[in-house]
């Protein structure tokens, strides 16, 4: 499992965690609670509810295979009683819930998924609620704005390579006198070249694979797959002019490839590049 990307959002002058991984985006219950009379107890007090036990099954039966109703059953004909206590650790340990975490260390205290967070905001406070719920979509707003931005860069330095690329074809890979049929196919020849060489497939078969989607393979590749598409371009218009056999080529590109997305797609080498909160791209 990758490591959780952390961010933060202020609700009220209190400063709120949130981890964004594998289930989804998880806002800390415990820097919600800090400006409200009683702190982290109010926690244990919402989840002693009938009806907050009645929401968080309701959530993990849609979201979570692996819940154990058996468990909440009985979860839920304790609850309502004066003797009920139900913490969060709890929760998890006998229902296998997904919905919240609990843990210390870097990241410690009690999360949930969005969903059970704003429920939490609203026995909290409504007027609360709508803030958290403001600043939290005025941050996915904003983190949305930057990877279509860093999208629309990475496919701008696809294309430009590109241009790089096929008159490095046209230099050394087209004779004179062609048709511009016979032209128009050892460009697609080269660019299916860089297709296999990092997607695994030509155009051709992602479009017979992919019938109902618009655009060709490129128009719905990741950020990652489009840097590293831009970093083959020019590097195959070098082994172009070097006179490197297509097959050659394929292989050496191929191997590029999985070295470069591999290195991107185990770490957060992109997401380091984005300006902090407040500050300039």
């Amino acid at each position: 499992m990758n490591k959780p990307k952390k961010s933060t959002i202020e609700v009220q002058g209190t400063e709120i965690t949130i981890l964004s991984q594998e289930h989804g985006d998880y806002i800390s219950l415990t820097d919600m609670v800090r400006i409200f009379e009683g702190g982290s107890a109010l926690i244990e007090q919402w989840l002693k509810n009938k009806d907050t036990v009645l929401f968080l099954g309701a959530w993990e039966r849609i979201h979570n295979p692996d819940f154990n109703s058996l468990e909440f059953e009985g979860i839920r004909n304790e609850a309502g009683r004066n003797s009920f206590f139900l913490s969060a650790k709890t929760w998890i340990d006998r229902t296998r819930a997904q919905g919240l975490t609990a843990s210390a260390g870097r990241y410690g205290g009690t999360y949930a998924h969005r969903d059970i967070a704003f429920e939490f905001g609203s026995w909290l406070s409504p007027e609360f609620k709508l803030y958290l719920i403001k600043e939290f979509q005025r941050l996915k707003d904003d983190e949305s704005r930057r990877l279509s931005l860093a999208w629309n860069l990475n496919r701008t330095l696809s294309k430009l390579n590109y241009r790089i690329h096929t008159d490095a074809v046209k230099a050394h890979l087209i004779p004179p006198e062609v048709t511009p049929a016979q032209a128009a196919f050892t460009y697609a020849s080269e660019a299916d070249l860089l297709n296999v060489a990092l997607f695994g497939r030509t155009a051709k078969q992602w479009r017979d694979a992919n019938p109902k989607l618009e655009g060709n393979m490129r128009d719905h590749a990741t950020i990652e797959q489009l840097l590293v598409l831009a970093n083959i371009e020019g590097m195959n218009a070098e082994f172009i002019h070097m006179a490197l056999p297509q097959g050659d080529r394929l292989k050496r590109l191929n191997a590029i490839a999985i070295r470069q997305m591999q290195t991107l797609t185990a770490s957060s080498a992109l997401r380091s590049l984005e300006p902090p909160k407040g500050g300039k791209a």
